[in-house]
C-alpha cells in the first residue's frame, strides 16, 4: 500500500503561518484562523492515529498545530491589549496618542 499526504495538513501549516501573521489585526483574524487550523489539525490528527504508517506528512500537521497555538495566543494577547487599551483611554486617548505619533514620526 502506498503511502499518502494526511489531506489537511498543508492548509493546516497554512492557516498557522497566516494566523500569526495577522496577530496584529486587532487579534480577530489571527484567532479566527487559529481556531480553524486547529480544527482541521484534530480531524487529521485522528485520522493519522488510525493507521500511523499510511500517511506521511504527520510534521506539517504538528508544526501547523503549533503555529496555530501560537497564533491564536498572540492573536488573544493582542485583543486583550486593544480592549485595556480603549478602555483606559477611551477613544479620544487613542486618537491623540496615534496623532502624537504621527508628529514625532510623521515629520509634521
Amino acid at each position: 500500500m502506498e503511502n499518502q499526504k494526511l489531506p489537511n495538513a498543508t492548509a493546516v501549516l497554512i492557516l498557522g503561518i497566516f494566523s500569526i501573521l495577522t496577530c496584529c489585526c486587532y487579534g480577530f483574524i489571527s484567532i479566527i484562523l487559529g481556531a480553524i487550523g486547529l480544527v482541521l489539525a484534530k480531524k487529521d490528527l485522528q485520522l493519522f492515529n488510525e493507521n500511523p504508517s499510511l500517511y506521511t506528512n504527520y510534521n506539517n500537521l504538528k508544526i501547523g498545530r503549533i503555529l496555530s497555538i501560537i497564533g491564536i495566543i498572540l492573536g488573544a494577547i493582542y485583543l486583550i491589549y486593544i480592549v485595556v487599551l480603549f478602555s483606559t483611554l477611551g477613544m479620544e486617548g487613542v486618537e491623540q496618542m496615534q496623532q502624537e505619533m504621527m508628529r514625532r514620526y510623521g515629520g509634521q
